[in-house]
């Protein structure tokens, strides 16, 4: 079975767009629908048609071209069933566990509510490939505004449960400043700095910085990390819960 093809760029001022291609099947899905016209210009550059939305939640810079896209192509909008209200064309709801088949191998749903009430992620355990949204960021997570600190803290965990090797795509371009509020948090971790320092070098470059790894932000990501004690002395919270220590990185990072 041939590789999948993996196109990335960007829309509006910070999402990523992404297309999954099967040169097999010739099925191509966008990764949620940010804008139209950069989607439009990566496939044709390509010579793909678009096949499917994957949608992960309701936010309108991840459904807005949606409609335009189905009238140009025909695609089917999958998307998460908690949300169908609000997913503008969708054809097909899917919620956490269930599977469906694309370029001829499964991809599985895992929910994860905290950024939405139904936010979904899309794995793809043959490819070791997860499309995270705005569940998990490289070196962040989503704001919470509609589900609990500890319903998020709880969807990280099944993210951070799949293997070290699993690639993250995920919905924005933050990586820089997610880098520098890491280390507000977690100064004394090595690895960590030595990332942050790349991540400078790889924005002055104009470079994205995705893809990432399950591995690289349990090793990095603080909000991976609540139980790690240099975090926690950090916040003067050795005794809090995992829950706990979470929320207040979050609310740190809202403000920060």
């Amino acid at each position: 079975m041939k590789s999948l093809q993996i196109e990335v760029f960007l829309c509006r001022s910070d999402n990523f767009g992404v297309l999954l291609h099967c040169p097999e099947t010739g099925e191509t899905a966008t990764i949620d629908a940010p804008e139209f016209d950069p989607i439009v210009k990566a496939a044709e550059k390509r010579g793909w048609k678009i096949t499917h939305i994957f949608t992960t939640h309701h936010h309108g810079d991840h459904v807005e071209a949606n409609l335009a896209l189905k009238e140009k192509y025909g695609c089917e909008i999958i998307g998460p069933r908690d949300e169908a209200a609000a997913i503008p064309g969708i054809d097909r709801t899917v919620g956490d566990g269930d599977e469906f088949t694309f370029g001829n191998r499964p991809v599985r749903v895992i929910e994860t509510p905290g950024h939405t009430a139904g936010h979904i992620c899309y794995h793809l355990p043959e490819d070791m490939l997860l499309f995270a949204a705005d569940t998990l960021f490289a070196l962040g997570c989503g704001r919470l505004f509609e589900r609990s600190a500890m319903d998020m803290w709880h969807s990280l965990q099944k993210l951070a449960s799949l293997p070290d090797e699993t690639i993250v795509y995920f919905g924005h371009e933050y990586t820089l400043s997610n880098a520098r509020f890491a280390l507000t948090v977690d100064p004394e971790n090595a690895r960590l700095r030595s990332r942050a320092e790349l991540i400078e070098m790889q924005r002055k470059r104009g470079d994205f910085t995705i893809p990432t790894t399950i591995g690289l932000e349990k090793e990095t990501n603080p909000f991976l990390r609540a139980g790690d004690p240099d975090i926690r002395r950090t916040l003067g919270m050795e005794g809090a819960t995992n829950d706990e220590v979470f929320a207040e990185i979050r609310k740190r990072k809202d403000a920060f």
